[in-house]
């Protein structure tokens, strides 16, 4: 949240430095060591936000009022820069068809304006300094480390529930039958060309799950002379996905990968999938350029070999298309009754001869409909659940403090934390832009052309060349829902979105986004 304040800050006065000529005497240089200071604190904001989102309530007192500090200074200068704005316009256009009276009567209105913006301005760039000050005496340093993720003493204090999808049992599956079946089809009996098939869905909605169901499936296992799953995530080097993948592929390696350059290792692969019908799943994809970077070294042997890719961005799988066949799946929600059903396995597995009490019955419906048929959710809470006492007035109350305990407990805090990692992937205009669904209450279906209004006033959408910024707000929200944060409830005749929505769980973190 910080270090969007700061990117708002900082946009803010581009435009304004950009124009020199008419900035008060002297004020150009204070607004420009501004913009240089508030640039340098953006790489300690990037730290302090992270460690903020894995260390949540155990993160320093110092960074969060520190944190909180520069997000006052960066809204003074959204103000000042207003004050400023409107300080311009007021001044003379044409100063030759004036009185002397006129300009004078002019210069002694604006002298009190001029002054409270010059002095306000000045005070600002003493906080940012003092800020930055601030920062380095108490010791805020920025980690090199941390862009690539929390280390690993941080890791452990969340749990990460995605790890149970690569070794869960078929029969703990629910609700993924016909998708199974659709894909194992697209894998056997596809096409003889090279197939990219694409699992598309939100956080948490069971790609992986999925996947390693196919993967492992005696149709796909049978078909395929050799099969690889490679975990991506979004710090990856393509490098090391080669490694990887020749590691996958021999037993034993007879020549040194270390150190290889990237040409060679692509060679290796090649020459190892050359005469194969392979299947490789890359799971968890995050960038639109990965198929530019692994397209050459998996090679088109025209024997059906497949690539298998599960991501949260369908345009992951669209820049496929360009050199490769394309299969999408869309991943839906859980259906209620589906939704119940992974509910109950989880819940009453060990307990009841596997059947919900009927006096929790009515409260478990409640809880899971909260869950709006995300299989992370509904394992996660109802892992937890199985934990506690089966009494009604425990699961109505833990019911209603759902939000404080998906940050409070360690066995559902991943929830939010797998979830956050679709925003921290987004460019801060975006950010802002989803951030801003939080002013709506749950389950609020959200007019679009409202919403690009709403995002227009608040200064959200930057101006494109040759497009009104409704167009570009509109390219905001499709982006949005590509990278699935955002549902469409509903299309118009014109095939454009009419309204949308983002999933309950989405809104928490939003929610929790602006706590911090």
């Amino acid at each position: 949240m910080a270090e969007i304040a700061v990117c708002l800050a900082i946009e803010q006065l581009l435009p304004v430095l950009r124009k020199e000529t008419n900035l008060l005497r002297g004020i150009h240089q204070e607004f420009s060591y501004i913009k240089e200071e508030l640039e340098s604190i953006q790489a300690f904001l990037k730290d302090a936000d992270k460690r903020a989102t894995v260390e949540g309530d155990n993160i320093r007192e110092s960074v969060k009022i520190w944190v909180k500090q520069v997000i006052e200074v960066a809204f003074r200068i959204e103000d000042i820069i207003d004050d400023y704005i409107i300080y311009v316009e007021q001044q003379p256009r044409d100063h030759k068809c004036l009185a002397l009276l006129c300009k004078i009567a002019h210069s002694i209105k604006t002298l009190t304006s001029r002054h409270r913006v010059a002095s306000e301005i000045r005070d600002i760039k003493s906080s940012v300094k003092e800020i930055k000050e601030r920062c380095e005496r108490y010791g805020f340093q920025i980690q090199p480390t941390f862009e690539q993720g929390p280390s690993t003493s941080q890791k452990t204090k969340w749990h990460d529930p995605r790890m149970i999808a690569l070794h869960m049992e078929e029969a703990d599956v629910v609700g993924f039958q016909m998708p199974k079946e659709r894909l194992i089809d697209l894998l056997v009996n596809g096409r003889v060309e090279r197939t990219v098939v694409s699992v598309v869905g939100m956080g948490g909605q069971g790609k992986t799950t999925l996947a390693k169901n196919v993967f492992d499936s005696k149709e796909v296992i049978s078909h395929f002379h050799f099969r690889a799953w490679i975990t991506v995530s979004q710090s990856y080097t393509i490098e090391g996905l080669l490694r990887d993948m020749l590691r996958k592929f021999y037993n034993s390696l007879t020549c040194d990968i270390t150190n290889m350059d990237r040409g060679s290792l692509i060679d290796e692969v090649r020459n190892y999938l050359k005469k194969k019908r392979y299947v490789i799943v890359f799971d968890d994809v995050w960038n639109v350029h990965f198929w530019n970077e692994v397209e050459s070294a998996v090679i088109d042997n025209k024997n059906g070999s497949k690539i298998f890719i599960t991501t949260r961005n369908i345009d992951v799988a669209i820049s496929c298309k360009k050199s490769s066949f394309v299969e999408v799946h869309d991943l839906q929600p859980l259906t209620q009754e589906q939704s119940l059903e992974l509910f109950n396995k989880k819940v009453f597995q060990f307990d009841f001869d596997g059947c919900c009490p009927k006096e929790l019955i009515d409260i478990s419906f409640e809880i899971v409909k909260k869950c709006k048929g995300l299989p992370l959710a509904i394992v996660a809470i109802g892992g937890l659940l199985s934990t506690k006492d089966k009494n009604t007035f425990q699961w109505k109350r833990f019911s209603e403090n759902l939000r404080l305990e998906l940050n409070k407990d360690s066995h559902l805090t991943g929830i939010q934390e797998i979830l956050s990692l679709s925003y921290d992937d987004l460019p801060y205009y975006l950010r802002l832009c989803l951030l801003y669904f939080g002013i709506y209450p749950e389950d609020y279906e959200i007019e679009s052309n409202r919403l690009f209004g709403q995002w227009i006033a608040e200064g959200f959408v930057k101006e494109e060349r040759g497009k009104t910024l409704e167009d570009v707000a509109e390219g905001y929200l499709t982006e949005l829902i590509r990278r699935s944060l955002v549902q469409v409830s509903s299309i118009s005749i014109d095939g454009k979105v009419e309204c949308c929505h983002v999933h309950d769980l989405i809104r928490v973190m939003i929610l929790d986004k602006f706590d911090r």
